[in-house]
């Protein structure tokens, strides 16, 4: 029998908590599906927030996405460029069109873009319930959706309500943030924007993966254990 690593996709949470920055959480899950133009595994495309904040964030929103430049890649001030095929694409905007279908808000975006090559507006969803396919399925692309909640405990459950588990985000309060991220059901947890190490586990649960790598977990899969007796 052959052992087997497999690094995933996901449909990862970025948690925000009163209190917490939410500049931060707003920045930290769009440049996950800015750069890259969203084709990244760990990407943090369900951003959860309080539902009395649902206004806030969509200011804050805006703001940051009002100065992002599409376009040529191979130019210094571009941030998002083509898809990586026209199947990608053709499939990124089926997703969104889903994602109207089922009843969420085109906050901003949503189209091809009309000039040469695969080209998706950057995209945020309003108005999403956990329950529709844009908030279950992995996109792979800029497509961002905004999920509200009453109670921390009901945030915890929205973000552990997936097939995936690879990675995650919690900006909030520092002691309630590392309660919260104790309980997400997850590889990989970000909080309050701390650094990511070479030297840790990368992987994930559930669909998300078996195994890990880097760090001293990355080689374990590579091992085989032996016991000696004497």
């Amino acid at each position: 029998m052959k052992k087997l690593v497999l690094e995933l996709g996901g449909k990862s949470p970025m948690v925000y908590l009163k209190g917490g920055d939410l500049q931060l959480a707003v920045r930290s899950a769009a440049s996950t599906v800015l750069d890259n133009q969203g084709q990244t595994c760990s990407a943090l495309t369900r951003l959860l927030v309080p539902k009395d904040e649902l206004e806030r964030t969509k200011e804050v929103i805006q703001d940051y996405y009002k100065d992002i430049k599409v376009g040529d890649p191979s130019e210094d001030d571009t941030r998002v460029g083509p898809m990586v095929s026209e199947d990608q694409m053709n499939t990124v905007l089926d997703y969104i069109q889903t994602g109207i279908d089922e009843g969420a808000n085109v906050f901003l975006g949503g189209n091809r873009l009309n000039r040469k090559g695969y080209f998706v507006e950057p995209t945020v969803f309003t108005d999403v319930t956990n329950d529709m396919t844009i908030a279950q399925e992995e996109i792979f692309g800029p497509v961002l959706v905004v999920i509200t909640y009453d109670t921390q405990e009901e945030a915890i459950k929205i973000a552990n309500d997936s097939s995936y588990g690879l990675s995650g985000a919690v900006v909030g309060p520092e002691k309630e943030a590392m309660d919260v991220a104790r309980q997400l059901r997850t590889g990989n947890v970000t909080v309050n924007g701390g650094a990511r190490s070479p030297k840790a586990p990368f992987g994930g649960y559930k669909q998300s993966g078996i195994g890990r790598e880097n760090g001293l977990y990355g080689l374990e899969d590579y091992l085989e254990v032996k016991a000696l007796f004497k």
